[in-house]
């Protein structure tokens, strides 16, 4: 698949829909800080977050206006959204907070991305001592939850670049290697099929896959061992995020049984997903499943996270989350039951949401897989 470039039209449609969420949601407006937020509206990443101060203010009183140090003006207004904003830079010995104040109501309520930093934050609070601050993933939490349709794209490519890696993957041996020399075949094969970062590889084999995030250590896999691999990173900057539990040699019944509820689990979420119903009822549908066979105390962490420039981002499947799924949404479904001292077992796919349904974005077999 060739990837478009997003547009500058694609940035200032992005940038207004922010704005109007902003003014809902009884905001002055949005600071926008280094990190994904950034990238997200204009396209541009610093080659180096630092402590000079670099920040886009989107508000519905005027046009979006981006402040950078002079000296990395140039890269700014290189980036594809640059065209969409005004761009003003300060200079090593001048105030960069006097300078941001400028932009800014100075009896203003911000949403300020959760990646700004506490140094720039409180030099604009010293600034302008009347404004306000507010998180941005708990104040528009659902900012980048709806993605468009090149957006959708690009995590369709990324998981099935994942879903690669696995038909790979279980092609090696594993027993009688340490999890770390998966973990590596499983970074090297992400990059082979054109991820540019790998943000994680989990590789829990016997004991260890009662741990959810224990990633990969020295312990040399065994014949009889259940073994999770969850893996994921970003393809043309969007995520992947998949987890497949293989076993070395043939499994017990009682593996067979656990693996077969984990399964169940995971297709009662996934056709529960549909336009309108709240975020939680993804999670209560594939925890009903485990609670009806005896494991419940077993499923210890919540059912999906939302996926895109980052592996973990809003919206969330959990008890609690009440908002509901929209066309566009995508996240993860990923139930598990981990044994303590024993085994573990988890099965995941990312998902997106469609007009009536829900659309898989990993599609490699959801059977128990026998590896050597």
């Amino acid at each position: 698949m060739t990837v478009q470039p997003f547009t500058t039209k694609d940035f200032t449609r992005r940038m207004e829909n922010a704005i109007s969420q902003a003014a809902a949601a009884g905001l002055t407006g949005i600071l926008v800080t280094p990190g994904p937020d950034l990238v997200y509206f204009t396209g541009y990443q610093p080659t180096a977050i630092t402590e000079r101060i670099t920040m886009l203010v989107l508000d519905a009183d005027h046009d979006p206006h981006l402040i950078v140090p002079v000296l990395e003006r140039p890269d700014a207004e290189a980036a594809p959204g640059a065209p969409a904003v005004t761009i003003t830079d300060w200079a090593d010995g001048a105030d960069p907070y006097a300078a941001t104040a400028r932009l800014l109501d100075a009896g203003g309520r911000y949403a300020v991305s959760d990646s700004a930093w506490a140094l720039h934050l409180l030099g604009l609070q010293e600034a302008l001592p009347g404004s306000r601050y507010t998180s941005m993933t708990g104040t528009l939490p659902m900012l980048r939850a709806v993605k468009d349709a090149d957006e959708i794209e690009r995590l369709a490519a990324a998981g099935a670049a994942a879903d690669a890696a696995y038909e790979q993957i279980i092609g090696v041996r594993f027993a009688g290697r340490r999890e770390r020399d998966i973990g590596n075949d499983l970074a090297d094969l992400l990059r082979a099929h054109g991820h540019e970062q790998v943000d994680f590889t989990v590789v829990g084999s016997g004991p260890n896959g009662a741990n959810p995030h224990h990633e990969m250590g020295e312990r040399v896999i065994q014949d009889g061992d259940m073994v999770v691999l969850d893996f994921g990173g970003l393809k043309n900057g969007y995520g992947s995020d998949t987890t497949r539990t293989v076993h070395v040699g043939e499994p017990t019944a009682e593996e067979r049984e656990v693996f077969e509820i984990v399964r169940q689990a995971q297709q009662t979420a996934f056709e529960a997903v549909q336009p309108g119903i709240a975020c939680e009822e993804i999670d209560r549908a594939a925890r009903k499943v485990i609670d009806d066979a005896g494991c419940g105390q077993y499923f210890i962490h919540r059912t999906g996270h939302g996926i895109g420039l980052t592996t973990h981002e809003p919206p969330y499947m959990v008890v609690g989350e009440r908002r509901p799924l929209v066309p566009g949404m995508c996240f993860s479904i990923e139930p598990g039951i981990y044994l303590p001292g024993r085994f573990g077992v988890r099965i995941e796919d990312i998902v997106t949401v469609t007009e009536n349904a829900g659309r898989r974005l990993n599609n490699t077999d959801h059977a128990l897989q026998v590896v050597s």
